[in-house]
Parts: C-alpha cells; sequence; structure tokens
C-alpha cells in the first residue's frame, strides 16, 4: 500500500492521473477522426441512418472529425478540464446509445466513458 505524506504528493498523484486520463481519451478521439480521414467507408456507418439520409455522409464525417480532432487538443491543454470531459463523456455515451446493436465493437468505449467521468470527479470544483 502507498500512503501519501502530504498535499503536495496527492496534488502531484492528481496531475499525473489527469495528464494519463486526459491522454487515453484524447487519443481515442485523434485515432478516430485520423482514420475516418484515411477510411471514410469504415466509419460513416456509425451514424445513425436517419442522419445520413439527412446530412450528406461526407459533410458528417469531415465535421465530427474535426470536432473530434477540437476535442482531443482541448483535452491535452489542460484547459476548463471538467467542461472538457463532460462533452467527451456526451459525445461518447451519444456513440454507444446510437450504436447500441453494436455493442461488441463498442463496448470499450463505456470504459472510455467511465474515463471522462473520472476526470469529472478529479476536477470538480477547481
Amino acid at each position: 500500500m502507498v500512503f501519501i505524506n502530504n498535499k503536495n504528493q496527492l496534488n502531484d498523484r492528481i496531475k499525473t492521473s489527469s495528464f494519463f486520463l486526459r491522454s487515453g481519451v484524447a487519443t481515442v478521439f485523434l485515432y478516430a477522426a485520423i482514420a475516418s480521414f484515411l477510411q471514410p467507408d469504415a466509419w460513416v456507418g456509425f451514424f445513425p441512418f436517419w442522419l445520413r439520409n439527412s446530412i450528406s455522409e461526407n459533410f458528417l464525417l469531415v465535421s465530427f472529425s474535426i470536432y473530434q480532432l477540437v476535442l482531443a487538443g482541448w483535452l491535452l491543454s489542460g484547459k476548463k478540464i471538467v467542461f472538457a470531459a463532460e462533452l467527451s463523456g456526451l459525445t461518447l455515451l451519444s456513440i454507444i446509445v446510437a450504436n447500441y446493436g453494436f455493442l461488441d465493437v463498442l463496448f470499450r468505449d463505456i470504459a472510455i466513458l467511465f474515463s471522462t467521468i473520472a476526470l469529472i470527479v478529479l476536477h470538480w470544483g477547481k
């Protein structure tokens, strides 16, 4: 068991934990954004059918990829972490709900969603 001797050690551990959580979540968004630019056909199917019929698939992919890149950058910046984590969590929750039929593929997103919740808990009130 590891004991924390003072508040500085606790703050250092919180900062380190936050960095790894933010980096992990940001990596997921970066990968998805870049991969959807490189292989759009593999990613467009994750948008609900009704949305693909309403808006151009190319516009959806490009817009969402840019959104993911911005969100990843925001997470990595360490600024307003609670808001970035909330938006990341809502994004992941939306992906899970919209694609619940693909849970065999998306089950990992649930763990990533809980990482965003951990970030919110770590930084709430700061």
